[in-house]
Protein backbone atom coordinates (compact mmCIF):
# COMPACT_ATOMS: atom_id res chain seq x y z
CA UNK A 1 0.00 0.00 0.00
CA UNK A 2 1.73 3.14 -1.24
CA UNK A 3 0.48 6.27 0.49
CA UNK A 4 2.31 9.41 -0.57
CA UNK A 5 1.58 13.15 -0.59
CA UNK A 6 0.95 12.94 -4.33
CA UNK A 7 -1.93 10.53 -3.71
CA UNK A 8 -3.79 12.69 -1.17
CA UNK A 9 -7.40 13.43 -2.16
CA UNK A 10 -8.59 15.23 0.97
CA UNK A 11 -6.87 16.35 4.15
CA UNK A 12 -8.77 17.26 7.31
CA UNK A 13 -7.62 17.81 10.91
CA UNK A 14 -8.82 14.33 11.88
CA UNK A 15 -8.17 12.33 8.69
CA UNK A 16 -6.20 12.15 5.44
CA UNK A 17 -7.73 10.42 2.43
CA UNK A 18 -5.47 8.75 -0.15
CA UNK A 19 -6.05 7.30 -3.60
CA UNK A 20 -4.47 3.85 -3.69
CA UNK A 21 -5.02 1.85 -6.89
CA UNK A 22 -8.68 0.96 -7.16
CA UNK A 23 -9.33 1.86 -3.53
CA UNK A 24 -9.46 4.90 -1.27
CA UNK A 25 -7.79 4.79 2.14
CA UNK A 26 -8.92 7.04 4.98
CA UNK A 27 -6.26 7.31 7.67
CA UNK A 28 -7.55 8.88 10.87
CA UNK A 29 -5.55 10.82 13.44
CA UNK A 30 -4.19 8.87 16.41
CA UNK A 31 -6.65 10.52 18.77
CA UNK A 32 -9.67 9.66 16.59
CA UNK A 33 -11.83 7.09 18.41
CA UNK A 34 -11.37 3.50 17.29
CA UNK A 35 -15.10 3.02 17.74
CA UNK A 36 -15.76 5.82 15.23
CA UNK A 37 -13.75 4.07 12.51
CA UNK A 38 -15.40 0.68 13.06
CA UNK A 39 -18.80 2.33 13.28
CA UNK A 40 -18.29 4.04 9.90
CA UNK A 41 -17.28 0.68 8.40
CA UNK A 42 -20.35 -1.00 9.91
CA UNK A 43 -22.73 1.72 8.68
CA UNK A 44 -21.27 1.60 5.17
CA UNK A 45 -21.47 -2.21 5.08
CA UNK A 46 -25.10 -2.02 6.19
CA UNK A 47 -25.98 0.54 3.48
CA UNK A 48 -24.33 -1.74 0.90
CA UNK A 49 -27.07 -4.30 1.60
CA UNK A 50 -29.73 -1.87 0.27
CA UNK A 51 -28.24 -2.02 -3.22
CA UNK A 52 -27.67 1.73 -3.33
CA UNK A 53 -24.67 2.70 -5.50
CA UNK A 54 -21.97 3.30 -2.88
CA UNK A 55 -18.28 2.40 -2.61
CA UNK A 56 -17.98 -0.92 -0.75
CA UNK A 57 -15.93 -1.38 2.41
CA UNK A 58 -12.77 -3.41 1.87
CA UNK A 59 -11.02 -3.44 5.24
CA UNK A 60 -10.25 -1.76 8.55
CA UNK A 61 -6.55 -1.67 9.39
CA UNK A 62 -4.05 -0.10 11.75
CA UNK A 63 -1.32 1.78 9.85
CA UNK A 64 1.60 3.30 11.77
CA UNK A 65 -0.49 3.48 14.92
CA UNK A 66 -3.50 5.07 13.19
CA UNK A 67 -6.77 3.38 12.32
CA UNK A 68 -7.58 3.29 8.62
CA UNK A 69 -10.62 2.47 6.53
CA UNK A 70 -10.23 1.17 2.97
CA UNK A 71 -13.14 1.41 0.53
CA UNK A 72 -13.63 1.05 -3.21
CA UNK A 73 -12.60 4.03 -5.30
CA UNK A 74 -15.45 5.81 -7.05
CA UNK A 75 -14.39 7.73 -10.14
CA UNK A 76 -16.11 10.80 -11.50
CA UNK A 77 -16.76 14.47 -10.79
CA UNK A 78 -18.65 15.59 -7.74
CA UNK A 79 -22.10 16.99 -8.39
CA UNK A 80 -20.87 20.13 -6.64
CA UNK A 81 -18.10 20.57 -9.23
CA UNK A 82 -20.48 19.97 -12.12
CA UNK A 83 -22.92 22.55 -10.78
CA UNK A 84 -20.10 25.10 -10.53
CA UNK A 85 -18.87 24.34 -14.05
CA UNK A 86 -22.34 24.42 -15.63
CA UNK A 87 -24.42 27.00 -13.71
CA UNK A 88 -26.99 27.04 -16.49
CA UNK A 89 -27.86 23.46 -15.51
CA UNK A 90 -28.31 24.22 -11.81
CA UNK A 91 -32.02 23.35 -11.74
CA UNK A 92 -31.43 20.13 -13.67
CA UNK A 93 -28.69 19.10 -11.26
CA UNK A 94 -30.80 20.01 -8.21
CA UNK A 95 -33.61 17.86 -9.61
CA UNK A 96 -31.18 14.94 -9.92
CA UNK A 97 -29.85 15.65 -6.43
CA UNK A 98 -33.33 15.44 -4.91
CA UNK A 99 -34.19 12.31 -6.89
CA UNK A 100 -31.12 10.59 -5.43
CA UNK A 101 -31.96 11.81 -1.92
CA UNK A 102 -35.50 10.45 -2.16
CA UNK A 103 -34.12 7.12 -3.35
CA UNK A 104 -31.92 7.00 -0.23
CA UNK A 105 -34.86 7.91 2.02
CA UNK A 106 -37.02 5.17 0.45
CA UNK A 107 -35.14 2.49 2.39
CA UNK A 108 -35.76 1.45 5.99
CA UNK A 109 -32.70 1.42 8.25
CA UNK A 110 -33.85 -0.18 11.48
CA UNK A 111 -30.36 -1.47 12.34
CA UNK A 112 -28.79 2.00 12.41
CA UNK A 113 -28.75 4.48 15.26
CA UNK A 114 -31.82 6.73 15.46
CA UNK A 115 -31.43 10.31 14.25
CA UNK A 116 -33.29 11.61 17.29
CA UNK A 117 -30.90 9.93 19.74
CA UNK A 118 -27.87 11.28 17.86
CA UNK A 119 -29.22 14.84 17.79
CA UNK A 120 -30.26 14.70 21.44
CA UNK A 121 -26.69 13.79 22.39
CA UNK A 122 -25.32 16.64 20.25
CA UNK A 123 -27.72 19.21 21.73
CA UNK A 124 -26.90 18.12 25.30
CA UNK A 125 -23.19 18.57 24.55
CA UNK A 126 -23.67 22.30 23.80
CA UNK A 127 -22.87 23.53 27.28
CA UNK A 128 -22.38 27.09 26.00
CA UNK A 129 -26.10 27.25 25.27
CA UNK A 130 -28.24 28.23 28.23
CA UNK A 131 -30.30 25.36 29.71
CA UNK A 132 -33.61 26.92 28.63
CA UNK A 133 -32.53 26.97 24.97
CA UNK A 134 -31.35 23.36 25.17
CA UNK A 135 -34.66 22.42 26.78
CA UNK A 136 -36.67 24.10 24.01
CA UNK A 137 -34.57 22.39 21.33
CA UNK A 138 -35.05 18.99 22.96
CA UNK A 139 -38.79 19.57 23.32
CA UNK A 140 -39.02 20.38 19.62
CA UNK A 141 -36.92 17.33 18.74
CA UNK A 142 -39.05 14.98 20.85
CA UNK A 143 -42.20 16.41 19.28
CA UNK A 144 -41.16 15.50 15.73
CA UNK A 145 -42.54 12.27 14.21
CA UNK A 146 -40.31 9.21 14.66
CA UNK A 147 -39.52 7.37 11.43
CA UNK A 148 -37.06 4.64 10.41
CA UNK A 149 -36.04 5.89 6.97
CA UNK A 150 -32.43 5.75 5.82
CA UNK A 151 -30.95 9.24 6.31
CA UNK A 152 -27.51 10.06 4.93
CA UNK A 153 -26.85 12.77 7.51
CA UNK A 154 -24.64 14.87 5.24
CA UNK A 155 -26.38 14.76 1.89
CA UNK A 156 -24.70 17.50 -0.14
CA UNK A 157 -23.57 17.69 -3.79
CA UNK A 158 -19.93 17.08 -2.85
CA UNK A 159 -20.93 13.61 -1.63
CA UNK A 160 -22.27 12.50 -5.02
CA UNK A 161 -19.83 11.42 -7.71
CA UNK A 162 -21.03 11.43 -11.32
CA UNK A 163 -19.22 9.18 -13.80
CA UNK A 164 -18.76 9.93 -17.51
CA UNK A 165 -21.62 7.57 -18.39
CA UNK A 166 -24.00 9.46 -16.09
CA UNK A 167 -24.07 6.85 -13.34
CA UNK A 168 -23.44 8.00 -9.79
CA UNK A 169 -22.15 6.87 -6.42
CA UNK A 170 -22.99 8.29 -3.00
CA UNK A 171 -20.04 8.60 -0.64
CA UNK A 172 -19.28 9.40 3.03
CA UNK A 173 -21.84 7.49 5.09
CA UNK A 174 -20.28 8.09 8.51
CA UNK A 175 -23.28 10.11 9.74
CA UNK A 176 -26.06 7.86 8.39
CA UNK A 177 -28.94 7.05 10.74
CA UNK A 178 -32.51 5.80 10.73
CA UNK A 179 -34.95 8.62 11.13
CA UNK A 180 -37.10 11.33 9.62
CA UNK A 181 -36.47 12.33 6.00
CA UNK A 182 -37.49 15.87 6.92
CA UNK A 183 -34.43 16.10 9.16
CA UNK A 184 -32.19 14.85 6.34
CA UNK A 185 -33.66 17.49 4.00
CA UNK A 186 -33.20 20.18 6.66
CA UNK A 187 -29.50 19.29 6.92
CA UNK A 188 -29.13 19.61 3.14
CA UNK A 189 -31.04 22.91 3.17
CA UNK A 190 -28.88 24.23 6.00
CA UNK A 191 -25.67 23.29 4.20
CA UNK A 192 -26.87 25.07 1.05
CA UNK A 193 -27.82 28.14 3.13
CA UNK A 194 -24.29 28.34 4.52
CA UNK A 195 -22.81 28.63 1.01
CA UNK A 196 -25.51 29.77 -1.44
CA UNK A 197 -28.89 30.93 -0.01
CA UNK A 198 -30.54 31.19 -3.45
CA UNK A 199 -29.63 27.60 -4.23
CA UNK A 200 -30.94 26.61 -0.81
CA UNK A 201 -34.37 28.05 -1.57
CA UNK A 202 -34.52 26.38 -4.97
CA UNK A 203 -33.48 23.05 -3.43
CA UNK A 204 -36.19 23.30 -0.78
CA UNK A 205 -38.92 24.04 -3.34
CA UNK A 206 -37.84 21.08 -5.48
CA UNK A 207 -37.66 18.75 -2.46
CA UNK A 208 -41.09 19.88 -1.29
CA UNK A 209 -42.67 19.25 -4.68
CA UNK A 210 -41.03 15.90 -5.38
CA UNK A 211 -41.55 14.49 -1.88
CA UNK A 212 -44.99 16.07 -1.31
CA UNK A 213 -43.63 17.56 1.92
CA UNK A 214 -44.61 20.99 3.23
CA UNK A 215 -41.73 23.47 3.26
CA UNK A 216 -42.80 24.46 6.78
CA UNK A 217 -42.27 20.88 7.95
CA UNK A 218 -38.64 20.89 6.83
CA UNK A 219 -38.15 24.33 8.35
CA UNK A 220 -39.36 23.11 11.75
CA UNK A 221 -36.20 21.01 11.87
CA UNK A 222 -33.90 24.00 11.31
CA UNK A 223 -33.17 24.97 14.96
CA UNK A 224 -32.46 21.30 15.72
CA UNK A 225 -30.10 20.64 12.81
CA UNK A 226 -28.41 24.02 13.35
CA UNK A 227 -27.66 23.04 16.94
CA UNK A 228 -26.27 19.69 15.79
CA UNK A 229 -24.08 21.47 13.21
CA UNK A 230 -22.84 23.89 15.88
CA UNK A 231 -21.14 20.98 17.67
CA UNK A 232 -18.69 20.74 14.74
CA UNK A 233 -17.14 24.05 15.82
CA UNK A 234 -16.70 25.73 12.43
CA UNK A 235 -16.02 29.40 13.32
CA UNK A 236 -17.39 30.94 10.12
CA UNK A 237 -20.73 29.14 10.60
CA UNK A 238 -21.25 30.04 14.26
CA UNK A 239 -23.14 33.35 13.89
CA UNK A 240 -25.71 32.09 11.39
CA UNK A 241 -26.27 28.81 13.23
CA UNK A 242 -26.86 30.64 16.50
CA UNK A 243 -29.44 32.86 14.77
CA UNK A 244 -31.38 29.78 13.69
CA UNK A 245 -31.17 28.26 17.15
CA UNK A 246 -32.31 31.40 18.95
CA UNK A 247 -35.70 31.74 17.25
CA UNK A 248 -38.75 30.24 18.93
CA UNK A 249 -40.29 29.29 15.58
CA UNK A 250 -38.24 29.17 12.38
CA UNK A 251 -39.90 31.24 9.70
Amino acid sequence: MELTKDNIIVQRPYKTVYRCGDTVVKIFSKDHPKTGVFNEALITAYVETTGLPIPAVKSVDCIDGCWALTIERADGRTLEAKMAEEPEKRTEYLEKFVDIQLRVNSFKATHLRNTRDKMEEEINSLKNLDPSTRYELLQRLHGMPRHTKLCHGDFVPSNILIADDGSYKIIDWAHATQGNAGADAAISYMRFCLTDPSMAEEYLKIFSKKSDTAIQYVQKWMPIVAAAQLTKGVPEEKELLEQWISVAEYE
